[in-house]
């Protein structure tokens, strides 16, 4: 599977004399349009992994075919191929912002997503996403740990993941960057019929997936636009599925053409993600792994044990606290102002009382959930700033 190390490697390091590491952890799945078609998965001989379409596809390419997909297997620089899950595109624009300012930037994404095979046999929780990111570390040929620790930025889902695992591996991590971020969605938000399907067991697997696939269905003249009003907030399932096309942008239509690289203007939403509803044979099974499993909900646990080691590292005079701590003693989170799945109010309210007043930095966007696609630029300088005043 591929991971990317957008340094841009030989050339990037040659720019910058300073290099400040930077893991992002994201969704790769920008959007959702076109229908999915019903297959059955290609599974291994043991049945515990279904292929992702770096084999089941490309082989069958040439390179420019390749190239020409909706999801390039090099739609970012520096891509290598190990055992763990492929990079994201959705923080592109972030990822090379951060490049430009000096940085040395690697993409994770989630399993069952690009060109990252599925495992079937263990569930998509916290443990699993930990040893993707754990992978992605120890394989890379540049160091990311002892002395040379971290910033790590996640979005949406990958909010949730990223501070599990900081809560965890507290002295690897150097910045904690949250955008819109799950983990702390209140739970009157997530509907009986949500609650119903994704329960194990309730309904078959069969069942729930052809549910899945027909929620997921539509294109740009079916997609449902989401209209929030202040102080209402959408489902869990939908803290993982609402930063696609479903959500509006800011001119109030939909995200479907909205272009995820820049040197590569065919590569949309709408088109990234119906690739790999087509493509890819573990997609839909890992989507609901990942909000059945995934860190959306109930992970005040998690966050509080940030909150009380930044709490511990600001009252300290001790010079290993701020040695080993999050730099300036504080989690950055960046919301969407008109967010409808991460409400802005009820996330600065629920990570202060979690993390401490004191423990945290909030800044906004005016946009919604899609921020880092359509305000990359606005995120950069916002991280940027933070990385330097601590405000």
């Amino acid at each position: 599977m591929a991971i990317l190390d957008l340094d841009s490697l030989s050339q990037t390091l040659r720019q910058h004399q300073s290099q400040l590491p930077l893991l992002a952890a994201g969704l790769a799945y920008v959007g959702l349009t076109l229908a999915l078609r019903a297959r059955s998965a290609t599974l291994s001989q043991d049945a515990k992994i279904t292929f992702s379409p770096k084999r089941t596809l490309l082989p069958q390419l040439s390179e420019q075919e390749a190239a020409d997909l909706p999801y390039p297997p090099d739609v970012l620089p520096g891509a290598r191929d190990v055992d763990s899950p492929t990079p994201c595109i959705s923080l592109g624009g972030v990822a090379h912002g951060l490049v430009d300012k000096g940085c040395r930037v690697m993409l994770l994404d989630l399993w069952g997503r690009g060109y990252s095979d599925s495992p079937l046999n263990v569930p998509q929780d916290t443990r699993l996403f930990t040893t993707a990111i754990l992978l992605a570390l120890t394989t890379s040929p540049l160091p990311w740990t002892g002395s040379s620790t971290f910033a790590l930025v996640g979005y949406s889902l990958g909010g949730g993941i990223t501070a599990s695992f900081t809560s965890h591996f507290p002295t690897l991590v150097s910045s904690l960057i949250l955008l819109a971020p799950a983990g702390l969605l209140r739970a009157h938000h997530i509907n009986r019929t949500n609650k119903f399907l994704f329960s194990t067991g309730l309904v078959p697997e069969r069942v729930l997936e052809r549910i899945i696939r027909k929620r997921l269905q539509g294109g740009p003249s079916t997609a449902m636009v989401v209209k929030s009003s202040e102080g209402s907030a959408k489902t869990a399932g939908d803290a993982v599925t609402e930063e696609l096309p479903k959500v509006p942008n800011q001119e109030g239509g939909s995200l479907d053409n909205t272009v995820l690289s820049k040197s590569r203007p065919h590569i949309t939403v709408a088109a990234a993600v119906a690739w790999q509803a087509q493509f890819h044979e573990g997609f839909i099974k890992s989507f609901i792994s990942s909000i059945r499993y995934g860190p959306v909900v109930n992970q005040q646990s998690d966050w509080k044990r940030i909150g009380a080691r930044l709490a511990a590292q600001n009252a300290s005079t001790e010079e290993r606290y701020e040695r080993e701590g999050l730099q300036h003693g504080k989690v950055l989170i960046i919301c969407g102002e008109t967010d409808p799945v991460i409400v802005k109010g009820e996330l600065m309210e629920d990570a202060t009382e979690v993390l401490g007043e004191n423990c945290v930095c909030f800044k906004s966007c005016d946009t919604g959930h899609e921020l880092p696609i359509v305000r990359s630029e606005m995120i950069v300088g916002q991280i940027w700033d933070f990385w330097e005043t601590g405000s």
